[in-house]
């Protein structure tokens, strides 16, 4: 059937493509900063390697796999020209030149125009036949950049029709009664997605180029533009100032998916999920008109400092047309983005006859105040969050704790140690070698043990760092049993943040230094060994610090002089015989491997079918894996309440989660009631730990 896109919508897709006249240049003192990167990337970081022809090349190629990742913007003739400079960003950034990062996204729009361009023709008069034996290449990292624009606009062709085909597929999967016009809503989907990766920003520019030169040097470090600093520290801290908010770019606005409880918009009451926000007026200032902007961008206007006025200007989502607006003015205010703070909660488990309450506690990161001490207003800790927590376990008299570290890709290596002496009486964490000195971050003699039951410490292929300390750390002194994918991440690095001289300079985030565990193995590539594989979606996934550009490799050194604490190793034999008997005859969890299997399969397809039965087939397959893997992105009320369900209440359909308890609940019936040790002395842990940094 052939369609007719309106005039209008394809008049719009054209002029903002065409609207990309003036190319970005650098600002002036942008040569200083590239400089200074340099020197400062030479001098501190960890491999103490110098800017030359490698780490030119490396980051080369950071640079335009970062803009062209699936190779399907630029020709193989552009490739050919900027190979040319291949070799020579390390003598540009000594010479004060970043030009070179401007220069690929300048080429990089006028190529995302061309193909913006046979998109808008070909979607205003397609005709979609779907009967023909045709696939569409859906990975193609490792493919060859096309030779001629035929050859790119074939393979534009080809992703145009599987991404209309997964829509139509899709509505009669989901037996909809709504006609789907693909050809429109892709159309509305590339105007927006050229519209945001063309605004001109040289700031964006210029962090986009000096990070390809950082990542050269291992995949951490990075360089922070004002703005990205300052999303860092929000991170760091668990703060912003703003309306209280999460939102998402939808047909150019910015549409509301969600309202932080307690928030400037929670409290004021007029604005409502789902409605959008397309302008925004500071104080007493003129109202500007954010439509189609980038979405850092005009998330930053709307942030602001404590206390100041700021009106939005909203579409209500009532409002389909787009025609009504009005606008509220509301006083910004701090959020707490709780989210990602420690949850902890009393579980009652029942296995075989026996029933224990267990403490659990989910930790997303590693979070902590890092400007402030304990006694300052607004200090945070992840370390004291969870403190809190086992004080109440504590006073409930659970038997064991299950340490939830899914998911947790670090944060503070302070947060840490702090973390492991809730639970360790003394002695070193975490070694700590950089290029001049090795040292060990201890918890000092005598710490009152916070919590002395025994431990499961529950992690994936996504937990990282600081979670690999801890859970490492915890293995090693025989305090906790590691359960989880294969092994975690992989990383075992430390980063630093560094000024680089004036604000409007930006930060360095420097790899400076490796962390090993206390008997001397690096957690680099190799990660934590889980002493029970319990599978997560994830390991069937081809993630982790191994597949990361420009990894640093595994090292290993002396044992720090350590003891182990207490024997929760001697019971890894019979804890996994028992968890592999009953798992092995448990079908939620033999359907939760047949799924992780399954998406292993999924992530390894290569290309996938254009004709209409055979990829109908499939797809209808691929959305039963996906069950476990994700939620509905158009069902944000679901989202929203399944989000807040895992924070707080046993989720039913965590198979992982459901084998951790019962392992758990084996380890107390195995263990006796035992505890670990005392410690002889009753010195104060936090205050003490926290003097050391």
């Amino acid at each position: 059937m052939k369609r007719t896109i309106p005039l209008a919508l394809t008049l719009a897709l054209a002029a903002s493509c065409g609207a990309f006249a003036a190319e970005v240049s650098p600002q002036d003192y942008y040569g200083k900063i590239a400089r200074r990167l340099g020197d400062m990337l030479q001098k501190y970081h960890v491999l103490q390697q110098k800017l030359n022809d490698d780490i030119s090349q490396k980051a080369w190629t950071n640079l335009v796999t970062f803009y062209d990742f699936d190779h399907s913007v630029f020709l193989k003739s552009d490739m050919d020209e900027l190979a040319k400079r291949e070799k020579s960003i390390d003598d540009e950034l000594r010479a004060s030149d970043p030009s070179f990062g401007f220069d690929v996204y300048n080429l990089y729009c006028r190529r995302l125009a061309e193909r913006m361009e046979f998109a808008t023709n070909f979607l205003a008069t397609v005709e979609w036949d779907f009967s023909t034996n045709e696939t569409y290449r859906i990975k193609r990292k490792d493919a060859p950049w096309p030779e001629t624009r035929e050859e790119a606009e074939d393979h534009w062709r080809r992703r145009l029709k599987n991404e209309a085909l997964v829509q139509i597929l899709g509505a009669e999967l989901d037996k909809s009664t709504n006609k789907v016009d693909a050809a429109e809503s892709l159309v509305k989907k590339y105007r927006q997605y050229y519209t945001v990766l063309t605004e001109p920003d040289e700031e964006a520019v210029l962090q986009h180029y000096l990070s390809a030169v950082a990542r050269a040097y291992d995949p951490h470090s990075d360089y922070l533009s004002p703005a990205s600093k300052e999303d860092f520290d929000m991170e760091m801290s668990l703060t912003l100032c703003g309306v209280g908010a999460v939102l998402h770019m939808d047909e150019g606005a910015l549409k509301i998916v969600e309202i932080m409880p307690g928030g400037p918009i929670d409290r004021d009451g007029r604005i409502k999920e789902g409605d959008k926000i397309v302008g925004v007026r500071q104080e007493d200032g003129e109202m500007e008109d954010i439509m189609w902007k980038p979405i850092k961008k005009s998330i930053k206007k709307i942030r602001g400092p404590k206390n100041t006025r700021v009106t939005l200007e909203i579409v209500p989502r009532s409002d389909t047309s787009g025609a009504t607006k009005k606008q509220i003015e509301l006083v910004r205010d701090e959020i707490k983005l709780e989210d990602q703070a420690a949850t902890g909660r009393v579980e009652t488990v029942s296995l075989g006859g026996f029933t224990n309450k267990v403490g659990y506690v989910y930790l997303p990161g590693f979070y902590g105040t890092m400007d402030k001490r304990p006694q300052d207003d607004g200090f945070r800790s992840c370390a004291m969050d969870v403190a809190k927590y086992l004080a109440e376990f504590n006073a409930e008299d659970v038997g064991g704790l299950v340490l939830d570290l899914r998911g947790n890709g670090g944060g503070s290596l302070r947060e840490a140690v702090l973390l492991s002496a809730l639970f360790v009486p003394n002695g070193p964490v975490v070694q700590v070698k950089d290029v001049r000195t090795l040292g060990c971050l201890p918890i000092p003699y005598g710490n009152p043990v916070a919590f002395r039951k025994p431990v499961v410490v529950l992690t994936d292929r996504a937990s990282a760092s600081a979670s690999e300390i801890v859970a490492g750390h915890l293995q090693d002194v025989g305090r906790a049993v590691v359960l989880g994918d294969g092994r975690t991440h992989g990383k075992g690095t430390v980063q630093t943040v560094l000024g680089m001289g004036p604000a409007q300079y930006g930060s360095m985030k420097i790899t400076t230094a490796r962390f090993y565990r206390v008997d001397g193995r690096s957690t680099q590539l190799e990660g934590v060994q889980a002493d029970i594989r319990l599978p997560s979606l994830l390991d069937s996934l081809d993630i982790g610090e191994d597949k990361l550009p420009n990894a640093l490799p595994f090292s290993r050194i002396l044992p720090a002089d350590y003891a182990r604490c207490w024997n929760m190793y001697e019971y890894v034999p019979e804890l996994r015989r028992l968890a592999e008997a009953r798992l092995a005859v448990d079908e939620r969890f033999q359907k939760h491997l047949a799924n992780v299997n399954g998406m292993k399969e999924m992530s390894e397809r290569e290309e996938v079918s254009l004709e209409r039965e055979a990829r109908k087939v499939q797809m209808a397959a691929d959305r039963e894996l996906r069950e476990l893997a994700e939620s509905d992105d158009d069902e944000e009320d679901e989202e929203k309440t399944a989000r807040r369900r895992r924070r707080n209440e046993r989720a039913k359909d965590d198979v992982v989660l459901d084998a951790a308890f019962d392992v758990m609940s084996d380890l107390i019936r195995l263990n006796g009631g035992a505890e670990v040790p005392r410690p002889r002395t009753n010195s104060g842990w936090y205050n003490a730990i926290m003097g050391g940094f």
